[in-house]
Parts: C-alpha cells; sequence; structure tokens
C-alpha cells in the first residue's frame, strides 16, 4: 500500500523539515521525488539492498551518523528525537522502515552530508 503524496508532504515531510529547522518548499519537494523515485511512495522498492520509502541501505544509514550527524550535537539530537525510544537502541536500521519522520530526517541527512547544492 502507498502513501498520499500530499499527505506524505503535509503531514511527513514539511513537519520533519521544520522541526529540524531545514524546511524550503525545494527542499520538501526534493524529499518527495526522492521518495516517489525510490520507492514510488512506498508501492514498489526500485533497490533491493535499501530499506522503507527513500530505500536507504544499513551501510549508509550508518556513514550518515558517523560521518555527518555525530558532528553535530543539536542536529543529531533533533534527528534522534523522531526515533522510537527502544526499537532505535535495538534495531536503528528498522526505523528506516517504521517510522516515516525519522527516514525522511535520515534522507534530508543523505543530501546534507553530500553539501547538495539546494536552491531555497
Amino acid at each position: 500500500m502507498g502513501i498520499n503524496p500530499a499527505d506524505f508532504r503535509q503531514l511527513i515531510v514539511r513537519p520533519t523539515l521544520q522541526k529540524l529547522g531545514k524546511w524550503s518548499p525545494s527542499l520538501e519537494n526534493l524529499l518527495i521525488g526522492t521518495a516517489a523515485q525510490a520507492s514510488r511512495l512506498g508501492l514498489q522498492a526500485n533497490n533491493a539492498s535499501g530499506l522503507g520509502i527513500f530505500q536507504i541501505s544499513a551501510e549508509l544509514h550508518q556513514t550518515v551518523w558517523d560521518r555527518f550527524l555525530a558532528f553535530d550535537a543539536d542536529l543529531a539530537s533533533a534527528v534522534r528525537g523522531l526515533a522510537s525510544q527502544r526499537e532505535f537502541l535495538c534495531n536503528p536500521h528498522a526505523e528506516l522502515v517504521t517510522n516515516l519522520s525519522y527516514a525522511t530526517a535520515i534522507a534530508w541527512a543523505v543530501y546534507a552530508s553530500h553539501e547538495a547544492d539546494i536552491p531555497t
């Protein structure tokens, strides 16, 4: 079952980016487009090695934490605050599948960690 694009935009992507202090119309569109390309908004995964709506691999997830989020305590705390309290500690990669806000934050962090030039 897929996700309604308007619901995904209004209830997941926009509030997540706002919580991170990173919202812009262009970034919102980029993340919706990324989910649409990666998984057709949850209808079909195009990359068997990725997890969740953004099809982020466990390795990339770990790299984003180790090489980007670990160096900004406030940002890391904001992203970690989107994750489940217990489940994140037991199986952090599962959050990419079960927690759309957390997955959206990590998808943003993938772009940010690569210093993507995203118009505002």
